[in-house]
């Protein structure tokens, strides 16, 4: 199953449907399998999988389904809790969606006899990002097309409410920054919150439009990416609120920006869908082209996985896997 061309994939697993979102859990959650959600028409799955390039005695990857989740509409979003930990007895899994009925649903499941979600109502239009506190999971935010981003408790309740002048189309909270919330709009706006005073405290400009996309650096936190147009655009924001780098890599328009979780240097973007098939590309800030280029049938959704330099994209009843050089 090794790669022997850039466009291969490296590994995929079948889907009973169309994955519309799918989400590596970005925390340790104590076992030495990854943790992947995926969500299609009406369904969560969750199931764990191991890679040969972490464990010298799996012959290519090894998927297995622990259990999926009835959620009665189509799953746009997905976010892991920190909380969640499969070395606990009994163990946890946490996540929370975004559904095209502009609800939160929180759900929680020992994968016994435990499932429980709730439901979280605000927003009055379509939500695009949400994400969990990273360090202790006790709160949630999420940016929507109504022009907010709001924090939330796991009970439901608005701890927090940010006026946007756009659509809010990303969210992220970084682990090393835990008082501050950074939000992108599709306006071509990227800010940053701070969750105390409930202030703006600084923002950044693509100076193009639609931003479709932005991610906070896990390696480093002066770094920004985002995918606006048919670019990416990369900041230092100690430099300059207009980005240091950016580069034209999508015909018609770029879709996603991911940062990988091992280099600072390593990011994939996706394009739309065309007519028949979405471009994966993986970019290496030392080199001018991309390293890796991928198509997934009407791909949605992309993920980096927690400690390999390998990302996945839903599609047609499949996940699709590609492995890249650090």
């Amino acid at each position: 199953m090794k790669q022997d061309s850039t466009r291969n994939t490296s590994y995929t697993v079948d889907c009973e449907d169309y994955v519309h979102v799918v989400k590596f859990n970005p925390f340790d959650s104590g076992d030495s399998c990854s943790l992947i959600a995926y969500g299609g028409n009406n369904y969560v799955v969750v199931g764990t999988c191991r890679f040969q390039e972490e464990d010298a005695e799996v012959e290519g990857m090894q998927y297995k389904t622990l259990r999926t989740f009835h959620h009665g509409i189509r799953v746009d979003a997905i976010a892991w809790s920190p909380e969640t930990r499969l070395d606990a007895i009994p163990p946890q899994i946490r996540f929370c969606t975004a559904a095209s009925d502009r609800k939160l649903r929180l759900f929680t499941s020992d994968l016994q006899d435990k499932n429980e979600f709730k439901t979280f109502d605000g927003h009055s239009d379509y939500i695009n990002d949400l994400v969990f506190a990273p360090n202790d999971g006790q709160e949630i935010a999420s940016v929507s097309d109504d022009h907010t981003c709001r924090v939330w408790d796991l009970e439901g309740n608005e701890k927090a409410h940010f006026v946007l002048r756009s659509s809010g189309m990303s969210v992220c909270w970084h682990p090393e920054e835990a008082f501050k919330l950074m939000v992108a709009e599709k306006n071509g706006t990227i800010r940053f919150y701070d969750l105390i005073t409930q202030q703006a405290i600084l923002s950044l400009e693509c100076e193009q439009t639609p931003l479709m996309s932005a991610d906070w650096c896990l390696k480093n936190t002066l770094k920004i990416g985002a995918v606006a147009g048919s670019d990416w655009l990369i900041w230092d924001i100690t430099r300059s609120s207009y980005p240091q780098d950016k580069r034209p890599v999508h015909v018609d328009r770029a879709r996603l920006f991911r940062w990988s979780r091992v280099n600072e240097n390593l990011f994939a973007t996706t394009g739309y869908p065309g007519k028949t098939t979405t471009q994966l590309l993986v970019h290496h800030l030392g080199h001018p082209q991309p390293i890796l280029t991928g198509t997934a049938a009407v791909g949605s959704g992309l993920t980096w996985h927690r400690t390999l330099p390998l990302c996945a994209v839903g599609g047609d009843h499949k996940i699709f896997f590609w492995v890249t050089e650090m």
